[in-house]
């Protein structure tokens, strides 16, 4: 879900005035140092790096209590530490069991990895410790496509037009706007494609959804006429993001799943797993599972300009431009949007600093606040209720948080 409700902006102001979010900064973590982790996060005490434990109970307590709906996991990172972690269990299998025997939009095939009811593969991957990520999965496609390019495997610019890729005789309503569609408008959402995700995803009518009921969703995506110039209008599309799979695979030659093991997994020893499509194609949009502390690592790659371990796994300049706003997410609105992350504006007429975030169907979140040296983890499952805003989690965040500098924390 990614509709973001305009009414918390007013909230989200007087919360960012109280805790000192707006502090300048030069966009390096403060304090951070470029160093391994292997395995599990190094723990630290809270109070030790300027984080009140009191409130983050309070807050864990509320979670717990069902308060912010079907919430599996929260986790904080600062300084390169936990500092906080907790998981809440649900038995889905109970909660969601009559909508798991049922056809409908979220289980349009009864069983397998796209009945999103099936406690075999919602949200854990087969009783793993491996989380459906959903739109998430976007912001990780585009962190692969920063390594490629920075490889070099990955030589196209990113204005190269779409239907290069395509044989554009068996591409339907091809016109010169779907000829100006360019690989920046897709990691964008400014494709310009008539594409309908507004709705909820148990609507018939969300083209995700009637993706993900087709056999072969790269064809569904291209075969969609054109609605608007590309590279003027952001509308949310998890087509355009399972586009990119198929043009990694035909630029770089290499299938983006082996890819990313290869190059970003295995380096920041990740465990995962990736759906495919009904054509084998990796599904980019929504299909990518992680545990809660590997998607952490994610954001500290970015708050650390694209290094790990000393080596540089995707360009600063990848991670620069990605974290640059190319258009506004909502008319009027407090997003803004890069390379498939969401940047938080701070305040109406600050366009210079943000936080960080992906995002996923049914409570998945990343939230990265780059001035403090933190990262917040979510997951959930919370597919049918009303989701919970970013900022309503973030008003109990930010008030446990001082704006001291890192330091040696204790363990």
């Amino acid at each position: 879900m990614h509709k973001i409700a305009a009414s918390m902006f007013v909230c989200w102001m007087l919360l960012v005035q109280t805790t000192g979010l707006s502090a300048r900064g030069t966009g390096q973590a403060i304090g951070a140092k470029d160093e391994a982790l292997a395995g599990e996060w190094p723990k630290a005490k809270p109070a030790s790096l300027g984080i009140d434990e009191k409130l983050l109970a309070a807050f864990d307590a509320d979670l717990a209590s069902g308060k912010y709906s079907l919430v599996d996991s929260f986790e904080l990172i600062r300084c390169g530490h936990e500092v906080y972690e907790r998981k809440y269990s649900h038995d889905y299998g109970q909660i969601y069991g009559k909508e798991a025997k049922t056809r409908g939009p979220l289980n349009a095939h009864l069983t397998g990895p796209y009945n999103y009811f099936d406690p075999a593969w919602h949200p854990y991957y087969r009783e793993t410790g491996l989380h459906s990520m959903q739109s998430v999965s976007k912001t990780v496609t585009s962190v692969l496509i920063g390594v490629a390019v920075t490889r070099g495997d990955f030589k196209s610019s990113m204005d190269t037009p779409v239907l290069r890729y395509f044989d554009e005789t068996k591409v339907k309503n091809v016109d010169e706007r779907k000829r100006r569609m360019t690989l920046r408008h897709v990691l964008t959402m400014t494709t310009g494609l008539d594409w309908n995700e507004e709705t909820s995803y148990d609507d018939p009518h969300n083209d995700s959804s009637l993706m993900e009921a087709a056999d072969d969703w790269v064809q569904y995506v291209i075969d969609k006429p054109m609605k608007e110039e590309p590279g003027k209008v952001f509308n949310y599309s998890s087509g355009a993001t399972e586009l990119l799979a198929y043009i990694f695979h035909k630029e770089t030659g290499q299938d983006i799943e082996a890819y990313g093991e290869k190059y970003l997994f295995q380096p920041l020893n990740m465990k995962h797993y990736w759906k495919r499509s009904p054509m084998g194609v990796i599904d980019t949009e929504g299909g990518l599972y992680l545990k809660d502390a590997d998607l952490a690592k994610i954001g500290y790659l970015y708050l650390h300009h694209g290094r790990w371990n000393k080596q540089q796994i995707v360009s600063e300049t990848w991670v620069k431009e990605s974290l640059t706003p190319f258009i506004e997410a909502e008319r009027g609105g407090i997003y803004k949007y890069g390379f498939k992350w969401w940047l938080l504006q701070e305040s109406p007429t600050d366009t210079q600093h943000y936080t960080w975030m992906a995002r996923g169907f049914g409570g998945q979140r990343l939230m990265i606040f780059p001035e403090k040296d933190l990262i917040a983890v979510f997951t959930g499952w919370d597919i049918l209720g009303a989701p919970v805003t970013n900022q309503a989690l973030v008003s109990r965040i930010l008030p446990a948080v001082s704006p001291q500098a890192c330091s040696v924390p204790a363990q």
